[in-house]
């Protein structure tokens, strides 16, 4: 039986039931930052750069699968059991990952820790409408939310940069542990257990979850492998099969007794709109802070803190954009616009970033950064706020794990298309400066084959020592790269842009959200 919903909690017990969910956020987004920067030292010691991208891959890929399976397992037998179990399974991955010997070992416990984020992201943020049915106090609530996630994504790349240099990079794991067990106290205490479905089958399709996971995992290796090797026939063929699986697992859900999706969430025009926009914008948020960085860095010569200080006012504007939201939303009578408000801050940010140079200024650089975090600011937590209105009380966990996971294979499709693009761009660059040099010399053409040249000072001075043997000018070349890269990510930023155009529209048509009127 479901224990009763609360009709009323403490001020005391409602804020302490949202730290505890504050610090699970906390928690899955200080190891998305921090682990990266450690990236390198950790390849340098446990040697194993062949398997450098499956360290991110890995925990993808079971995360994305494990969202949705666990979104739904929260609406049939109450989220609180899952926060739990995967605050448990996150941390003991965590110690594995810290403790690994190889670049094997600590893929596997990337892989195991994965599955616990992707349980903690698709069971923690439908925990909020639980604790707080009226759609007012919900807003308002959700900002710590917001906050948590704004502020630990700003801290993470600093805290990991000065752990790995003065505590070593196991500890840019270990961090999690402390995190960890006081959620672990704080969910256990003051989380209520609520189940929405009551004497009915809570069975769960697991062929559909089969499906489910073929399909993610092929669309993440098609996308791993566009970035590397174009969209050949390989590629093409497993992005096809991937979608293939995809529309088989959709068609499976009308026809099981145990949907992982309930169809009726399928049949709803608004939730379909809310899926659409979360893939759009999960393309363009990804795009912008995968590529902003190397266009920094790669393109303009910024060092890495430099760069990361002119990114700065782009997460810390995510938070302030957040709190606007929060304030501005429950005064609105047509609250479903800001997504839509959102977007053009996005559309004209892109657009601003397109035009960057390495001689602009780095305020007009800041201040663009700014507006696109503000931007996102009013899109994120609206897109979870109106997944809650549309999906109602029974199916909330599976639309909120929807809209998660349609943002993360947005963030698949967005890095698989944008390296795409930057490698196509760079490499006709530095092919068109090699070819008008008259160098044909098969090392000079490695070296330049990626913009890694243009960040590495090792790789730059092999480049300068190889001219110098065979007398070739390796500065024009140097230049050339690096217009390729500048010029390859301006243009990802202006397909940013058009997918910005495109979400505008389709978040002038979603269903009306009226906060004075709950479900």
């Amino acid at each position: 039986m479901s224990q009763p919903r609360p009709q009323a909690r403490s001020f005391r017990a409602s804020l302490l039931a949202m730290l505890g969910i504050s610090l699970v956020i906390v928690l899955i987004a200080i190891d998305s930052t921090v682990v990266g920067t450690a990236m390198p030292r950790i390849v340098a010691e446990l040697r194993g750069y062949d398997l450098y991208a499956w360290i991110a891959s890995a925990y993808l890929m079971t995360s994305a699968v494990s969202i949705p399976i666990a979104g739904r397992l929260g609406d049939l037998y109450g989220r609180k059991p899952f926060v739990l179990a995967a605050i448990v399974l996150f941390t003991l991955a965590s110690g594995a990952c810290g403790l690994a010997q190889s670049m094997m070992q600590l893929m596997v416990a990337r892989g195991v820790q994965g599955l616990g984020g992707g349980m903690l992201i698709g069971v923690a943020f439908a925990c909020v409408p639980d604790l707080f049915p009226d759609r007012v106090q919900r807003v308002r609530w959700q900002v710590i939310l917001s906050a948590s996630f704004g502020v630990a994504n700003a801290i993470g790349p600093a805290l990991g940069g000065w752990l790995t240099e003065h505590a070593g990079w196991r500890s840019v794991f270990y961090v999690n542990l402390p995190i960890a067990v006081v959620a672990l106290g704080m969910v256990w205490r003051y989380l209520p257990f609520i189940v929405q479905h009551d004497g009915e089958n809570r069975s769960i399709d697991w062929l559909g979850a089969l499906l489910l996971a073929i399909a993610i995992c092929g669309l993440l290796l098609g996308s791993e492998r566009a970035q590397t090797a174009g969209f050949g026939l390989l590629t093409l063929g497993m992005v096809a099969f991937a979608s293939a699986c995809g529309a088989f697992f959709i068609w499976h859900q009308y026809h099981t007794q145990a949907p992982i999706v309930p169809p009726d969430l399928l049949n709803n025009s608004g939730v379909r709109k809310l899926i659409a926009l979360g893939v759009l914008t999960g393309t363009t948020m990804f795009a912008l802070i995968f590529y902003a960085p190397l266009l920094l860095q790669g393109g303009f010569g910024h060092s890495p803190k430099e760069a990361g200080l002119v990114m700065t006012p782009l997460l810390v504007c995510i938070t302030l954009g957040s709190i606007i939201n929060g304030r501005i939303l429950p005064h609105l009578s047509q609250a479903e616009r800001v997504i839509s408000w959102g977007q053009v801050g996005t559309l004209t940010s892109c657009l601003l970033l397109s035009l960057l140079t390495p001689q602009t200024p780095k305020v007009w650089t800041m201040l663009a950064f700014g507006l696109c975090g503000i931007s996102l600011g009013f899109q994120l937590p609206n897109l979870t706020l109106q997944m809650h209105a549309v999906a109602g009380a029974r199916n909330l966990g599976a639309g909120t794990a929807l809209v998660q996971t349609t943002r993360m294979l947005g963030s698949m499709i967005g890095v698989a298309f944008a390296g795409a693009l930057v490698n196509t761009t760079f490499t006709h660059y530095t092919q068109a400066a090699l070819a008008a040099a008259h160098q044909g010399d098969v090392r000079l053409a490695q070296l330049l084959s990626t913009p890694q040249v243009l960040i590495r000072a090792e790789d730059q001075s092999a480049l300068h020592a190889v001219g110098q043997q065979i007398g070739a000018q390796t500065a024009p070349l140097l230049e050339a790269a690096r217009q390729g890269l500048i010029g390859g990510i301006h243009m990802t930023f202006l397909v940013c842009a058009a997918i910005a155009a495109v979400s505008i529209c389709i978040g002038l048509r979603l269903p009306r959200y009226e906060l004075s009127k709950n479900r």
